[in-house]
């Protein structure tokens, strides 16, 4: 076959470390998550939507066959932490952002993609209920990951 595609759906997710909340600012929040999607798109790697709250991100997106996840995730979160430092002078506390160290990557079928956009596009609704924690944990059992709770959270 002369032509390499692909169309491999992914629904990423990370927190701020120790998830301190670090994005109350909704209009800072919306800012940054349009800028992940920019970060994303010069990667090659579409967003299909960016969604959060104040600890934590979710991201829908098509990865490139010219990049691993790896790759991908260490540099949005470089990237961004970056953008979020230099946005200091609007709160003072982001002078010392970091993202956790680890992060949650999961397969989405085509069929599932509105299902997962309406999820992320939900979150601020979602975590009225529901901790970080505690929905990181469903994804996790949801696609048969084990984990060991001493080493999940920074």
């Amino acid at each position: 076959m002369p032509q390499s595609l692909a169309n491999v759906l992914i629904h990423a997710v990370w927190s701020t470390k120790e998830r301190f909340s670090f994005l109350t600012d909704k209009p800072l929040r919306e800012e940054l998550h349009r800028y992940l999607g920019g970060i994303s798109a010069r990667l090659d790697c579409p967003t299909l939507i960016v969604g959060g709250v104040e600890d934590h991100v979710h991201i829908l997106m098509r990865l490139a066959r010219t990049i691993t996840l790896a790759d991908w995730v260490k540099e949005m979160k470089r990237a961004s932490t970056v953008w979020l430092i230099e946005q200091s002078q609007r709160d003072p506390m982001l002078a010392k952002f970091h993202w956790q160290s680890g992060y949650g990557v999961f397969s989405v079928s085509e069929s599932k993609t509105a299902e997962v956009r309406a999820y992320i596009a939900k979150q601020e609704e979602h975590h009225a209920k529901i901790t970080f924690q505690d929905e990181y944990r469903r994804f996790l059992k949801a696609h048969g990951i084990e984990w060991d709770e001493k080493h999940v959270w920074d």
